[in-house]
């Protein structure tokens, strides 16, 4: 990696997506303050600054491409930015948005729901960033924490790559100590095949981890799906496990829809 300048500029990129990954920035409170005396942000809609096609050394990007001008509007960032690092499940994975790509009857649904269908110029598919321009680093989550984007943005500062957290959340579970409740309590918890950086949030309240964070490396998505059987969860709510918040990443898509046709993944 080649130094940054003594103070390096940053953008904040919003394409389709609830904002949910840009309030990290906001959420780091005093820590933002000190950020910004190391960095100068100088596009941030959310925070009032707009200056979208300004050169950075590092762009933040949230939000899946769902239209048209939104996969030239990432092409204009990708080339006035140095480093571009997408956040959040909708840009690293399509987020809620690739629920639609589903089902292939998209115009139908955007005739039923629109008074004046004619106007709204969305894609078949929604699209991770990654699918129309480079991408240097993806932090997954959804949303994404401030803790994760301090390390990533202190990383790159160094002038190291940001570490990939892609162990599983069980692993979280365990250094922290927290009881399993998929075992304990019979929950249909996607935790050993999902990505940590929670902290195991769901878990240490006694909740079932739902796959906000995508798969891990290596999920053994098909032993899980069986496990689910056991615990009585039927085709179609297996799917949904998996077919929710990242299920345009491969490993969940593939499981999802294996599921939701019966079928077993070890054919």
């Amino acid at each position: 990696m080649k130094a940054f300048p003594e103070k390096p500029t940053v953008a904040v990129h919003k394409f389709s997506s609830c904002d949910g990954c840009q309030l990290a920035f906001l959420n780091m409170g005093a820590d933002l303050v000190t950020l910004t005396q190391r960095v100068e942000i100088l596009h941030f809609l959310e925070a009032g600054l707009d200056n979208p096609n300004t050169p950075v050394d590092i762009a933040f990007v949230e939000g899946s491409l769902s239209t048209a001008d939104e996969i030239e509007r990432a092409r204009r960032v990708r080339s006035a930015s140095r480093y571009v690092v997408s956040i959040g499940a909708c840009a690293t994975a399509g987020g809620l948005q690739a629920l639609r790509n589903l089902d292939n009857s998209h115009d139908q649904w955007r005739d039923a729901i629109y008074a004046n269908p004619q106007f709204i110029e969305t894609l078949q598919h929604a699209r991770p960033i990654a699918s129309e321009i480079r991408v240097d680093y993806e932090l997954w989550g959804c949303p994404i924490n401030s803790r994760q984007l301090l390390a990533a943005i202190n990383a790159l500062l160094f002038g190291v790559p940001p570490i990939d957290d892609h162990d599983k959340v069980c692993l979280e579970c365990k250094r922290q100590q927290q009881v399993c409740v998929m075992v304990t309590q019979d929950k249909p918890c996607l935790g050993p095949v999902t990505r940590t950086g929670c902290g195991a949030l769901c878990p240490t309240f006694g909740r079932d981890c739902y796959g906000c964070y995508g798969p891990a490396d290596n999920p053994n998505t098909a032993s899980l799906s069986r496990r689910f059987q056991g615990l009585g969860l039927l085709p179609d709510a297996i799917a949904r496990r998996f077919l929710m918040i990242n299920s345009g990443a491969p490993a969940f898509h593939d499981a999802g829809l294996i599921a939701r046709s019966g079928g077993n993944q070890d054919d």
